[in-house]
């Protein structure tokens, strides 16, 4: 390794090292909003180092600004949160701001960065998005394939920045589904990166190629604290997403999409990589270093592959058609919006079931030997999901009682006591199948070992679990 490497190494350790300084404590969770986020782009209008501009409303007339910092001859522009429920980056591009302000830290970095660089930041470009947590904006349409009709002022924004800056990079960045593995293999890709493709032969111009280049830096800063935890996306062409225009326009197009780590459903640690990585490239850029980095290191990185799920039940036994059958259950949960969407529940499905070998689960349950059948309904009929207090649920799922009737119909989808409850029209027939909500027993014997409610479990021998949220069907 050259010692310009062992440098580079060095430099994103300190910033790993010394990040909880530096992290925006007023957010602590994805779910934000706007109302969230502008205070601290108030805060940088005190600061005479940094510019902030409205640049334009959303659909909802929420403002989008910009926010500008150094006065180098390299443009870089930098927007977040294009899809509502995508907000890893945004939390840590204002961590990024408080490093930029704090005297007394990394001076010599900063001083460098800011006389090389000049760096436009948009922090959730699509706030409406962002309110209802949802990807698509207000007028139901994905932003990042709206580059060419330009039918959202969101859109309009974006490339009129990329138009009259001319930014020699750019960063788009998102998050995606935590499911994805890097390569065919159990591990998450955290965090995946892309130099998107300017056309359909996938050709490479010295604008992707630059691309390539900082993706490979990136790759090996974060290799060394999530080894074999980065992937790749596929560079098909896209002809009406921003990042694929943006590289045929003649801005370098860096791709960072946030995906999953263990234990880190807030993202909170994802957030932190980002801020490795980012510093990290713009050091990259503003020393041109990234110029000593072989474009063909980036095929190297494996691809995005989708060989997980969120909870993989091995081996388990069956009866089916009157013989007993071996089989996997393959299950993943689904966020489910309440309320103004700052919280959420989960909706569980059985998305595959039989031979699931070749797969892994994020979590995994050996039933080797245990046999599958559906959770207990418990005899009462609830008026209301309020007659739930009355219960001493840890003591019925115990007992394999997983579900109760309901009297009434109910609105709600979702709820917090981890049961399954059933509308009135529901049928109480519940076979474990795909397609169905992962609420079963699994037995060995007459002995009852594990309980599942609506994809979450309970080890009844050892008492631990990680019961979620219950459902309504």
């Amino acid at each position: 390794m050259t010692t310009a490497y062992s440098q580079d190494l060095a430099f994103s350790r300190d910033l790993f090292d010394t990040y909880d300084t530096f992290r925006e404590t007023a957010l602590t969770h994805r779910r934000f909003k706007q109302t969230d986020m502008l205070p601290l782009i108030d805060q940088l209008k005190t600061d005479r180092r940094f510019e902030v501009t409205k640049v334009g409303e959303s659909v909802e007339k929420r403002p989008i600004q910009m926010i500008k910092v150094g006065n180098g001859p390299r443009k870089v522009l930098l927007w977040s949160q294009m899809h509502g429920d995508e907000p890893s980056a945004t939390m840590a591009i204002f961590d990024i701001f408080n490093l930029l302000r704090a005297d007394g830290s990394f001076d010599d970095f900063k001083k460098q960065l800011l006389a090389e660089t000049t760096l436009y930041f948009v922090p959730m470009l699509n706030p409406d998005g962002a309110e209802r947590y949802q990807r698509r904006n207000a007028l139901d349409i994905d932003l990042n394939r709206d580059a060419l009709r330009l039918q959202s002022p969101e859109s309009v924004i974006l490339k009129g920045l990329q138009q009259s800056l001319k930014p020699l990079v750019g960063f788009n960045l998102h998050d995606q589904n935590t499911r994805y593995s890097a390569g065919p293999t159990p591990k998450q890709a955290t965090i995946s990166f892309l130099a998107t493709a300017f056309d359909q032969a996938r050709s490479i111009n010295p604008v992707r190629e630059r691309s390539m280049q900082l993706i490979v830096g990136m790759n090996r800063v974060l290799q060394q604290f999530i080894p074999g935890g980065v992937g790749r996306f596929s560079d098909e062409f896209e002809p009406r997403a921003f990042g694929d225009n943006i590289q045929k326009w003649g801005t370098t197009l860096v791709l960072i999409e946030s995906g999953g780590y263990p234990n880190d459903p807030e993202k909170q640690f994802i957030r932190k990589l980002n801020y490795v990585a980012i510093l990290s490239s713009l050091k990259a850029i503003a020393t041109d270093s990234y110029q000593a980095e072989s474009r063909s290191e980036y095929n190297t990185i494996p691809e995005n592959e989708r060989y997980l799920f969120d909870v993989l039940v091995r081996n388990a036994q069956m009866m089916r058609g009157g013989k007993p059958v071996t089989v996997d259950i393959g299950i993943n949960r689904y966020e489910v919006n309440v309320g103004n969407a700052a919280t959420f529940g989960y909706r569980s499905i059985i998305e595959d079931f039989g031979d699931l070998s070749t797969f892994f689960g994020i979590e995994e349950v050996d039933a080797t030997g245990l046999t599958v059948s559906p959770g207990l309904i418990h005899t009462d009929t609830l008026r209301s999901l309020a007659d739930l207090t009355k219960y001493k649920l840890d003591s019925l799922l115990q007992q394999g009682v997983t579900t109760f009737r309901l009297a009434n119909s109910s609105r709600a989808t979702t709820h917090l006591a981890p049961v399954h409850l059933l509308q009135p029209t529901t049928s109480a027939v519940r076979p474990v199948q795909t397609g169905r909500i992962p609420t079963f027993l699994l037995r060995r014997g007459n002995q009852l070992r594990y309980v599942f409610v609506n994809g979450f479990w309970l080890d009844v021998s050892s008492g631990s679990n990680n019961l979620g949220t219950g459902v309504v069907e």
